[in-house]
């Protein structure tokens, strides 16, 4: 009887989820890097608040793809519930007090400038990690094959 675990959970919705969150990635960094470089003294907390989702766009995909291994599932859990917040925080602020933000950021109305998917992203990323984490998909196993 083996008790090796599956090395990848990235099959089905996984591997979609992970593609978003490399597409929204590309898509924030390409954002802010062109609006730090071309005009960043205009609205610099904007620039810098979309360079900040970059790079949780980029931590939450590297550990998504890792989440197997036990510290990348933690890394996950607070990228994704970091940018949860995030696009709620600056979703709100940029409601109430528009004059914060007076370029769009990438979470800005709840990221309406990319179809919403900002705020739609991290929470079916919060029901993957609830629903795949490394301890559950061993158990799962070994029980599989406990069975067999």
């Amino acid at each position: 009887m083996s008790t090796t675990v599956p090395t990848s959970r990235m099959t089905g919705i996984g591997r979609v989820l992970v593609i978003v969150y490399a597409v929204m990635a590309l898509a924030a960094t390409g954002r802010s890097f062109v609006q730090i470089f071309r005009q960043f003294d205009e609205a610099p907390l904007t620039y810098s608040l979309s360079a900040l989702a970059a790079v949780v766009y980029i931590l939450a995909t590297l550990a998504l793809v890792l989440a197997s291994r036990r510290g990348w599932y933690a890394v996950a859990w607070v990228a994704i519930v970091f940018e949860l917040a995030g696009v709620l925080v600056v979703g709100a602020l940029s409601i109430f007090f528009p004059a914060l933000f007076p370029h769009d950021t990438v979470w800005s109305m709840f990221g309406r400038g990319y179809l919403f998917i900002p705020l739609v992203l991290p929470i079916f990323g919060i029901w993957w990690l609830r629903t795949h984490s490394p301890t559950r998909e061993t158990r799962s196993v070994l029980h599989a094959e406990a069975s067999a």
